[in-house]
């Protein structure tokens, strides 16, 4: 038996044993939800309720997240968030702003349930397409798939002295001469927050991109707890010359939004230090992987975190079309956004700064 209410996407199922019921989430679901989340193997950071609720305070995009619920007791949860685009286009993703999303469930038929009860909110709300941004693969061969990105994981080794000794050759060297040459030094504050927004909209603008807001940043350390969410600078002598926040899973230490002084990277290797002395880092607070999340395959990150001795995991997103017809293909690899790539990166900084902080509600 299905039955659907006009207001959400709701989808009953009979068993065997108990009615599943997909619905949306409610406030009064969080701390299960979560409980769940951090439970399910493939569970991210991501999934939690606090994402979709920072996005939605500092983004403006509408929570529509899906759990699944047998017998009174959760089975599934699917984070989804309606999200506004250029040209007045809509979309339903899992989740924004994220690397990783899609569905988690104890059971594959509960997983199906939650993706058809997506499919059918994508078509009610009339949006271009639903996109699950899934980490592992889903097998769902009726979604169709993209390979634009990978991501990258590994194993920390258990002594601090040995992310640097596990490092290939060249990147080690790099890495060896930014600490005893250069003199580059590694510090953990919150307060470095303005250092690391300044420093991230300087490397998007010359990547022709435009940058995320400061109140991003500052909502992220609003909504999770210092345990969770990091900021780390690199100093030389006392001058800032790149940043990183990161965030904390489970035995995982997720390094997400970065960011260098222009040069630095190539006079000092401020990069190659950052990511090893950040390892070593999370070794020292008992982390057990190290997640350098997604890039684009044809991108210069990409090859930098092969360079640092990182394997591609390729990613698994997975797309159903509404109204649009093809997927969306706005990125810096399509070759039809090099002139507009150009155009910002020749902006005066603060018309980017403006403008960016006008458009990146639309893109997630």
């Amino acid at each position: 038996m299905i039955r659907k209410t006009r207001q959400q996407a709701s989808l009953r199922v009979s068993s065997a044993s108990d009615l599943l019921e997909v619905r949306a989430a409610s406030t009064t679901d969080d701390l299960t939800r979560d409980g769940f989340v951090r439970a399910h193997p493939h569970g991210t950071f991501f999934h939690l309720r606090g994402w979709t609720r920072f996005v939605g305070n500092v983004h403006g995009h509408t929570e529509r997240d899906l759990l699944a619920w047998r017998g009174g007791r959760l089975v599934g949860v699917l984070p989804l968030m309606e999200c506004r685009g250029l040209g007045l286009r809509r979309s339903l993703i899992s989740g924004p702003y994220a690397v990783y999303g899609g569905a988690l469930a104890e059971e594959r038929s509960v997983e199906l349930a939650l993706i058809e009860a997506a499919k059918e909110l994508a078509r009610s709300l009339g949006v271009g397409h639903l996109e699950l941004r899934y980490r592992h693969n889903p097998e769902l061969e009726n979604l169709l798939c993209s390979d634009l990105y990978a991501t990258f994981i590994k194993e920390l080794p258990e002594d601090p002295a040995d992310v640097l000794a596990q490092m290939p050759k060249k990147a080690r060297a790099e890495a060896r001469k930014a600490r005893n040459r250069h003199g580059l030094e590694l510090s953990r504050g919150v307060w470095y927050v303005d250092d690391l927004v300044r420093l991230f909209f300087m490397n998007k603008q010359a990547l022709g991109s435009p940058a995320l807001p400061a109140e991003h940043f500052r909502m992220l350390l609003e909504e999770f707890s210092e345990d969770e969410v990091f900021v780390h600078l690199v100093r030389r002598r006392g001058t800032p010359v790149a940043a990183v926040m990161s965030f904390a899973f489970e035995d995982t230490l997720i390094a997400y939004y970065a960011g260098t002084r222009p040069g630095a990277d190539r006079e000092i290797s401020a990069s190659n230090y950052m990511y090893m002395a950040l390892q070593e880092w999370g070794v020292e607070h008992g982390f057990k992987k190290f997640d350098f999340c997604r890039s684009r395959r044809d991108s210069g990150a990409f090859r930098f975190k092969l360079h640092q001795g990182f394997t591609a995991l390729p990613l698994n997103y997975r797309y159903f079309l509404v109204n649009r017809k093809r997927l969306p293909s706005f990125t810096p690899s399509n070759p039809r956004t090099a002139f507009l790539r150009n155009t910002w990166s020749r902006l005066p900084a603060w018309v980017a700064r403006r403008a960016s902080s006008v458009l990146s509600h639309y893109i997630a």
